[in-house]
């Protein structure tokens, strides 16, 4: 298939594109009806029960990556391609025992109110919201790749300046969403979304087992045979394991895929739209389930895309690897099918980005204006309107990072925003949580240290520089030899931590800490103060 042809009929899939867009819309503007306080707008009243909230969660999470890039990657690289499925499911048991009931007992909207709980506020604060920030791009820059990726196959736009009109239209539609519908209209996207995605991926796996007789080993077989006879599909090192590189570059994925989880930050807000510690874990369980079977379904999908289709096509479309999925709706459906998947992946975009917009937003809002700049003496009215100020800015932002990163498989994007989470958050949310002689120092320097280091050592790495796929084609940088830091990076923020607050000969006080310990383990007080 030529790189300039389009797939399915364009206009049936603006049409489908068009009517998600006029639902969402329409039920993002009935729930800001009751966005009057910041409360109402970042944490939706508190109002939603554990399994809603954790269908969106599950909304939340399954991005452009578990979708477009997951299962590009199977059909492209086979079990190694898996690996991403696995480590982002896992990763959840460490957000369940370790993080979910304790942040939402300790917090109130953002990951910055539970770290600078027993911590000097100001630097605190100040560090949370620029990781916070930084996450929140680096999320971002993949699912604006993802959009302008899919959409370029729909409509068959090949050229880089279709393609970043796509990303501004997506980006513009995003800021819609999150200033009209705050957290409340985002949830209910993000719930309509993962019902839509899962029963969309069920279907086409379904679909898939059947012309394969129901029959995993004919699948896996007609896979190996659409790819010329290479039994390596079905065998770990097809990606990683081919040279000692590859193999820490896998170890380093695993990392950050397992441990970021549990940091990212638009993630660990949506622990505080609920009531209680309680709804906070069902929550987790829920969304569990939920992504766990999706990410069953992509196995089968991936599959099935070199298998019906085969790699060299699905490398030749307009998206590349992230076109597997849409081609795959084509051949089993049409024009139909293919409208439906695509829209569901678009809206899995809209609500992801959506999700992150506002997080990205409210660490600014709440952490950085309200409690550092204006120390707490701002109404709830204000705090809001800088939140929806912010909104515009992040949203300008991301839609000019999402043009530079046309072109990268976007689960490897979400990749790096793992391994950037679990650097500059984990060690300090964990620290702040466990460890009783943890200090704003160590605090300070992890937090500092793990983004820095994330972020310099994925500038210099293959991913920016030195390769034919490489953000920067042309150039060549790459003096560290992994495509993900997380090997490096999230120990080195660990041991900054710890450094930091062995070091610091302050300490902290006591008493805030033992209230700490207590709140997060048994939710005493946490009620009261989530009120105000």
């Amino acid at each position: 298939m030529a790189a300039t042809d389009q797939v399915g009929t364009p206009w049936v899939n603006i049409l489908i594109f068009g009517l998600f867009v006029a639902v969402t819309l329409v039920i993002v503007l009935r729930a800001s009806r009751n966005n009057r306080t910041a409360a109402d707008y970042y944490a939706a009243g508190r109002s939603f029960s554990g399994p809603q909230n954790g269908t969106a969660i599950a909304g939340d999470y399954l991005s452009a990556a578990s979708f477009l890039g997951i299962v590009g990657a199977i059909a492209v690289n086979g079990y190694d391609g898996f690996l991403y499925s696995i480590g982002f499911l896992v990763a959840w048991l460490v957000a369940l025992l370790l993080v979910a009931e304790l942040l939402r007992n300790t917090g109130k909207f953002t990951m910055a109110d539970v770290l600078s709980f027993r911590l000097r506020q100001r630097p605190v604060r100040i560090a949370a919201a620029i990781t916070t920030l930084a996450v929140c791009f680096f999320y971002l820059l993949a699912q604006m790749a993802g959009a302008g990726g899919l959409v370029s196959l729909l409509l068959g736009i090949p050229d880089r300046l279709g393609q970043s009109v796509v990303i501004v239209v997506v980006g513009a539609l995003m800021i819609l969403y999150v200033l009209i519908g705050g957290m409340k209209g985002t949830t209910w996207v993000q719930i309509i979304k993962a019902c839509l995605l899962v029963a969309g991926a069920a279907v086409m796996t379904v679909w898939v087992l059947a012309i394969h007789g129901f029959n995993l080993s004919e699948l896996l077989g007609h896979a190996v045979a659409t790819a010329g006879g290479n039994e390596a599909l079905l065998n770990p090192g097809l990606q990683y394991g081919k040279t000692p590189t590859s193999r820490l570059d896998f170890v380093s994925l695993a990392l950050a895929l397992v441990l970021g989880t549990a940091a990212l930050p638009h993630v660990l807000m949506r622990f505080y739209t609920v009531p209680t510690a309680k709804e906070a874990r069902r929550s987790v369980v829920w969304a569990i389930w939920l992504i766990g079977i999706f990410y069953l379904f992509t196995l089968v999908l991936g599959y099935g895309a070199g298998a019906l289709i085969g790699a060299d096509r699905i490398k030749a479309a307009p998206g590349g690897v992230n076109s597997a999925a849409p081609l795959l709706a084509f051949e089993l459906g049409g024009s139909l099918l293919l409208g439906f998947i695509s829209a569901v992946a678009f809206a899995t975009i809209l609500a992801v980005v959506a999700g992150l917009t506002i997080t990205a937003a409210a660490s600014f809002a709440h952490d950085i204006y309200a409690n550092v700049v204006r120390r707490g003496q701002v109404d709830a009215g204000g705090e809001v309107k800088v939140a929806r100020r912010t909104v515009v800015v992040i949203g300008i932002v991301s839609i000019i990072g999402g043009i530079g990163a046309q072109g990268q498989n976007v689960a490897f994007l979400v990749a790096l925003a793992f391994a950037v989470a679990a650097s500059a958050n984990l060690p300090t949310i964990l620290y702040s949580l466990f460890w009783s002689r943890f200090t704003t120092r160590g605090a300070v320097w992890s937090m500092y240290g793990g983004l820095g280091a994330a972020i310099v050592l994925i500038a210099f790495s293959p991913v920016v520089s030195g390769s034919a796929t490489a953000m920067i084609p042309g150039a060549n940088f790459a003096i560290f030899p992994l495509s993900n830091p997380g090997l490096v990076s999230i120990p080195l923020a660990f041991l900054l931590g710890w450094i930091g607050s062995v070091t610091d000969k302050a300490g902290e006080n006591r008493r805030k800490q033992a209230e700490m310990e207590v709140r997060s383990l048994t939710g005493v007080g946490a009620e009261k103060a989530a009120e105000h």
